[in-house]
């Protein structure tokens, strides 16, 4: 079986990040939840993701993920980004509300998951953004008033292995 680490580090989507995050929660927390949709929208750069109570919903900065992906050198990076806002929204989704406590358990999470050392640990600890501090200060790319759907994101509500 492969560790976290390797399984994020592989990691090809949102849908095989979101695995990690899922079965880390699961084994850290004890905490699971099926049924998630994820959607991809273009929001200010300073706000990376979000979760709205009572929905089944984690929706992401599109323009974020851009601004990241043409930053990163390796997938890792990428990936830890992407690991770390899906861990905080999924921890909303789960019922953690608080904010000071939704932070603490990303980084419990990372750290016992991941290990000390991960980029996503440090994410918890500095705040996403930490790998890209520009980004808050550059120049976004041009709004567009779209949202995409994320597909093959939430694995569990499938009967069947595509």
């Amino acid at each position: 079986m492969l560790s976290y680490t390797q399984e994020l580090d592989e990691a090809k989507g949102f849908g095989d990040v979101f695995e990690v995050v899922r079965r880390a929660v699961k084994n850290v927390l004890g905490e699971y939840r099926a049924g998630m949709s994820l959607f991809l929208v273009e929001l200010p750069p300073q706000v990376g993701a979000f979760h709205e109570v009572g929905t089944n919903v984690i929706v992401m900065n599109r323009m974020l993920l851009t601004m990241v992906s043409e930053r990163t050198k390796t997938r890792r990076e990428a990936n830890a980004f992407t690991f770390s806002l899906l861990l905080h929204e999924y921890l909303h989704a789960l019922g953690h509300l608080d904010e000071r406590e939704v932070r603490g358990l990303v980084y419990r999470v990372s750290k016992e998951a991941l290990g000390e050392e991960h980029e996503a640990t440090a994410m918890a600890i500095h705040g996403p953004l930490t790998l890209f501090p520009d980004i808050m200060w550059s120049r976004p790319p041009p709004h567009v008033e779209s949202f995409e759907v994320v597909k093959d994101f939430d694995r569990s509500n499938q009967s069947y292995i595509a």
